[in-house]
Parts: structure tokens; sequence; C-alpha cells
């Protein structure tokens, strides 16, 4: 994985150095906490309903046992003992003190991370597949692009007040694992009829109240025009992009208002007015990078390990866990290991400073020292060989993180909610409680199959509900908390937004009404069909009917 050069050291270094002065200009009182504000910004810290929050960066959500182990001791030090993975492959810090957080900084710079450009009009964290470098079907690891790009956003002149903030994820896989299609840019790796590869660029995708799938801006891109390519994008949108209205103020509603025809006519003739310049991307360069990525030193195995196949067939449990939360790696006798954070009744995305210790001493014992952050606020050890998963498995079910439950109904993506944001219409944790126990207590997760559960508090969509296969968006009804049901949403290759599916649920009643739709998936469902297929085939007349009585 990447290492901190001369440049990024001296940079976050002076960045602390800086805040440091900042937030003792605040605690003096010369600095208003409306003064304060698009400082604090700039560093990742918000201010929400009870208390600060600081949201740290895990670049395209890859980390070591050290940087882990150090987000545990900043757990236990400046908050309550745990963090919450997020949507954008980071971490969350929900009741830190403003006068420790140049301390936490410092702490975070020692390990090579910090808090730059979490927030704020800025290029966000660039996303990528969690199982990159490790799955069997990727054409490139798509992380020596995502560090390419971090390089050359990070505190760009250019790109420092943008309209709106900006969002940017990379696959380097055909399937597409980082929901590149509800993104600013998406970016997918691609073979041309030449054996050449590069990206498929899409633009314009986004979620939010004007929820959009993105479109092909260009369907070939050469590797090397990647970073000029993203600058011709990021000046259109820059000069262009509306800064009077907040809520039209993001890349999605510019391309919209253009046509992506003539959005497409405007990047062009930027891109070829600074193709060939300084940002052009050498091979050399290329391939510094990507030594940083390079395979770890696996074991040359010849077949699936058999104490690990006698291990499943004799231990049930082990066995399901297996079969869930396993996905096939590209090397023979490894295989990628998910790790839920989505236990029954359990608060999606968070994790104690004992269980991110654990899961350090897993990374750093069976899997290459690396961890990934997935979009979907979960873990994965992307290196095991088979020959330790069941040590993996009895490690991790001691800590209480060995629900079989990944892309199940029950491994909800849901958004703090009203529990912490000051934005939010409506509660999103207990709601995903609540299910999740339902869920689980039914027996019937494994019988529903693989489908997406997203829950937002608001219409922000910090919770993905737009890209689910149900999706509930909490609203406000005469200061009581509802719940609207969306359907047939989808992240992936066929990228679809939910339809809206009628009037909003209580919140005593939303679980019920989620189990309604669950019930009449399975009523209708043929010849083992996922939801959206089901969905696609029937339509939403007899969702309809079973919550309402009438479609």
């Amino acid at each position: 994985m990447y290492r901190y050069d001369e440049f990024d050291h001296t940079l976050v270094r002076e960045r602390v150095d800086q805040f440091r002065g900042q937030v003792a200009r605040r605690l003096s009182g010369e600095l208003s906490e409306e003064e304060f504000r698009p400082l604090r910004l700039m560093n990742g810290l918000y201010l929400q309903l009870h208390a600060y929050m600081l949201r740290v960066a895990i670049p395209y959500g890859t980390l070591s046992g050290r940087q882990m182990h150090k987000l545990a001791d900043i757990a236990r030090r400046f908050d309550r003992g745990y963090g919450h993975f997020t949507t954008r492959q980071n971490i969350q810090y929900n009741w830190p003190k403003l006068s420790d957080i140049p301390d936490l900084l410092t702490e975070l710079a020692s390990v090579e991370m910090h808090a730059i450009q979490t927030s704020g009009n800025v290029i966000r964290n660039t996303t990528a597949d969690p199982y990159a470098g490790a799955a069997n079907d990727e054409l490139e690891d798509p992380r020596i692009y995502a560090e390419l790009i971090r390089q050359w956003s990070t505190l760009h002149p250019e790109f420092s007040f943008l309209p709106r903030k900006f969002k940017i994820a990379v696959t380097g896989a055909p399937h597409d694992r980082a929901a590149i299609r509800f993104h600013d840019i998406g970016l997918q790796m691609r073979q041309n009829s030449a054996g050449e590869r590069g990206f498929e660029v899409v633009v314009g995708g986004g979620q939010g109240r004007t929820p959009v799938i993105a479109q092909t801006l260009r369907a070939f891109l050469p590797k090397r025009d990647l970073l000029t390519y993203l600058e011709a994008i990021l000046r259109v949108y820059n000069m262009l992009g509306r800064r009077d209205n907040i809520y039209k103020a993001r890349i999605k509603i510019l391309v919209q208002s253009t046509g992506i025809e003539k959005f497409t006519e405007l990047v062009e003739r930027e891109f070829g007015e600074i193709k060939g310049g300084a940002l052009a991307l050498p091979d050399d360069e290329i391939a510094r990078i990507s030594a940083y990525f390079a395979p770890p030193a696996y074991e040359l195995l010849s077949e699936d390990d058999a104490d690990y196949l006698a291990a499943r067939r004799t231990d049930r449990e082990f066995d399901t866990w297996c079969r869930i939360n396993l996905k096939p790696h590209k090397q023979l006798g490894y295989a990628i290991a998910d790790i839920s954070l989505k236990r029954s009744g359990g608060i999606p995305g968070d994790a104690t400073a004992d269980q991110m210790d654990i899961m350090a001493e897993l990374a750093t014992r069976y899997s290459f020292d690396e961890l990934r952050i997935t979009y979907k606020q979960n873990v994965v050890l992307p290196h095991v060989r088979q020959a330790d998963l069941l040590a993996v498995w009895k490690e991790i079910d001691a800590a209480g993180l060995a629900t079989a439950n990944v892309e199940l109904a029950s491994d909800i993506i849901a958004c703090p909610g009203l529990d912490y944001c000051n934005l939010a219409n409506a509660r999103s944790i207990p709601v995903a409680q609540r299910i999740s126990t339902a869920l689980t207590n039914s027996g019937r997760l494994e019988e529903i199959g693989p489908l997406r559960l997203n829950i937002s508090g608001c219409i922000n969509a910090c919770g993905h509900h737009h890209a689910a296969e149900i999706g509930l968006l909490g609203v406000d009804r005469k200061g009581k908390e509802f719940y609207q049901i969306t359907l047939g949403g989808n992240p992936e290759d066929n990228a679809a937004i939910g339809q809206v599916i009628g009037p909003s649920f209580s919140y005593e009643a939303i679980t019920g009404a989620v189990e309604t739709v669950l019930d009449t998936y399975l009523a209708n469902r043929q010849d083992g069909e996922r939801f959206g297929e089901t969905w696609g085939r029937i339509g939403p007349r007899p969702f309809k009917e079973a919550l309402y009585g009438t479609a």
C-alpha cells in the first residue's frame, strides 16, 4: 500500500500546526463559530446536534494494521470508545472535544492519516472497489489510479472552492463494486479491441433530493490522459456550475441543464487545450505508484486447503459464514473475507476500539497487514489463506464480528440520522436495529437471498436509499418521524433509482411494512429471482396492494 513521501509528511504536519492555531483562536473567543466554520470544514470537522464530529480520510478504503490500531487508540482517548465507518470508506468520531482535535490530528499524522478534504466544497475521498488487488475478475488494481487522483486533487489550488462537494469512484473490474454511476465522476477500467487498458468515464451521477444516474462521457480514455481529462471536467464544472443555489450546485444539475452532448463538447474542447501537458501520466510514473500496490508474497498453493474444507463440512456455523461472507480470490488457496459490522440489533458501521484492535491484529497475522473499508460500512481482510480462515472466524466470533449476513437484507446501510445529524428529519439507527432484529429472528435471511436495504434520515441520502432494492427515507410529518419506501434501486452495473411506492409509514409501522414488502417478493418470486428481477417483471402493483390495499 502507498506510503507517504516527504511532500505528504510536510503537507499534513503543516496543516495540523495551522489548525492548532485556529482552534486556539476559537477557544479564546477570537473567532466566532461562524468565522471558525469554513476553517474547521477544511479539516473535516463538523458541528452536529450534540458535539463536534471529525471525519478521517481512509483513501480508497485501504489501511494497515498499524493504522487501524491507531484508530482504536483515538477512539479510546478522544471519543467514547468506538468509531463509525462511512459510505465513503472513511471513519467518523462523533464525540471529540474541540480542544483535543489538534492532538488527535497529530496522532493521525503519526500513522500517515489525516482529515483533509473530508468535508467542504472540494474533491472528497476517492473511493474504490474494496476487493481491489484481490478480486478474481479484476483487470487492474484501481487503487493505483485512486492514489494518483488523491495526489492530484489534494489542496488543488483551482478546485479548493468548487460550487459543491465532488465525489469520484474507481473500479478496476467489469463488475462495478464501487457504485460509480452514483458519483459525480465514475471510472471503470476497460480494455479496447487493441488490448489497451483505459477507463470508461461517466459523469453527473448522484443521490440527494435529485437522484441521477451518471452518463458516459468517454467510452475509452487512455490511462495516460486520466488526470488531464479529470482536470478538464472539473474546469468546466468550476466555471459553469451554479453557486447561487445550493440545491442546484452539483455537477449532475449542470450536466442535465446543459445536456450530455453539449457538456461532452465543452469537456473535450478543454481537454484538447491541455492534453499532453504537465498532467499527462508517463508510464514510469504509473509504474512507480503501481509498485506500492504490488501483490503480496502469496504462497503458491496448488489446490483448496484440505483442513479448511473439512472444517466447513463439520462446523455448520463456520460453513455458513464462509458461504456468505467470503469472496473468491485471484490466488488459489486464498479468500477475501468480509467482516460484517451489522450484527443483529447493532448500529450499522460502528466498531468498538477493542474490535478495531482485533481486526488490526488479524490483518497483521493473516492478511499481509491490509484491511479495507467498504462503502457498505463493513471491513475486509483481502488476502487470507484458506488454511487460516477457521482461526480468523473463531477470533471474530469471540469479538461479536462473525455475523454471516454480507449482502443479505440485514446488511443495512444507514446514515447516523437524527441521533447525531442536524440535517436529519428522522432517526435511521433505531429503525435499522429493529429491522435487522426482526429479519434475523425470522430465520428467513438466506431464503430472501441477496438484497440491499438502505436507510437515510433525510433527503440528502447519505444512507444511499435511492440505490437500494428497498430504500427508506426519513421524513417529518407535523413533528413526527415517518418513512417513505422506495423499491427497485440498484447501485451496480444496471444502475437504477428506486421508485417511491406510496405514502410514508410511521416509525412504529415501518418494520412491518418492510416485512410486507419482503413477503410480497417471496410470494411472487420465480426460479430464484433476486428482488430486482422480480420487481422488474411484476412492477409496483402487487407491492402497493399488499401495503395499502389498493394499487
